[in-house]
């Protein structure tokens, strides 16, 4: 195995040493959308929402915010404790060099975060009949440029906390507004139109968009993917220029 793959594992193994940590990165999601599917008027069609139900526009707003968590409250945080304690420092001096961390706690973080993708829609159609994605490469697409902006984002965060403690103070700061404007609260249909405009500019905002135009069959549109990039070049580029291995 190389370098890469063995500390993955690893990282995963001490990912699921965490309970709550498994919990509100991978269990939680999916019983929100349960919870929120057990409510009647949740599954009934609307005129308002084109003859969707509430639960239909719910479904890829649970899975954006999958990817918030991870990125958030997981990723920020681990890397920052990471720092904190010498475990970057002391990786300098061996041939595994902190950079592979970095990749193996990416590629975890990918990987899980899109378990958690799966098993959000299995649920949504298994006991709701929410439909699957019409466009699958365009929900891929849609998936991965959502989960590249948020995984900027966290790193961001973690390079400028000076502790694992305030990694996750920030991260959950940017967590609900973040969420907000994905439509959590009020969905993205129902927002008021300087609410919707300010939605469209945000990363979960224009993934989730993204997400439902797939399902619907088409193609994110060109704002929202210029919206995701050019949050994954900023954020992503701050994080690489003030990232301090120690």
């Amino acid at each position: 195995m190389s370098a890469l793959s063995r500390l993955t594992a690893t990282e995963t193994r001490l990912f699921f040493r965490e309970p709550m940590l498994v919990f509100f990165t991978l269990g939680f999601p999916p019983l929100l959308l349960a919870i929120l599917g057990a409510i009647p008027t949740f599954r009934e069609p609307e005129a308002t929402l084109g003859g969707l139900r509430v639960i239909d526009l719910y479904t890829p707003i649970i899975v954006a915010m999958g990817v918030a968590m991870f990125a958030l409250n997981s990723l920020s945080q681990l890397f920052a404790t990471y720092r904190e304690k010498g475990v970057l420092r002391r990786m300098r001096t061996t041939p595994v060099k902190p950079k592979v961390m970095l990749g193996a706690q990416l590629l975890m973080s990918t990987i899980m975060s899109v378990v958690t993708m799966l098993v959000v829609l299995a649920v949504g159609r298994l006991a709701f009949d929410v439909s699957l994605p019409r466009q699958l490469p365009a929900y891929l697409t849609g998936y991965l440029l959502t989960a590249l902006a948020m995984f900027a984002i966290g790193l961001l965060v973690a390079s400028l906390a000076p502790t694992g403690k305030s990694a996750g103070a920030i991260g959950t700061l940017l967590f609900f507004p973040v969420v907000f404007f994905a439509g959590l609260w009020v969905p993205r249909d129902n927002m008021t139109g300087a609410l919707r405009t300010i939605s469209d500019f945000t990363p979960l905002g224009a993934g989730v968009q993204s997400l439902q135009d797939a399902t619907a069959g088409h193609w994110p549109q060109l704002l929202h993917v210029a919206v995701m990039l050019g949050w994954t070049i900023v954020a992503g580029g701050l994080a690489a220029r003030y990232f301090r291995w120690e």
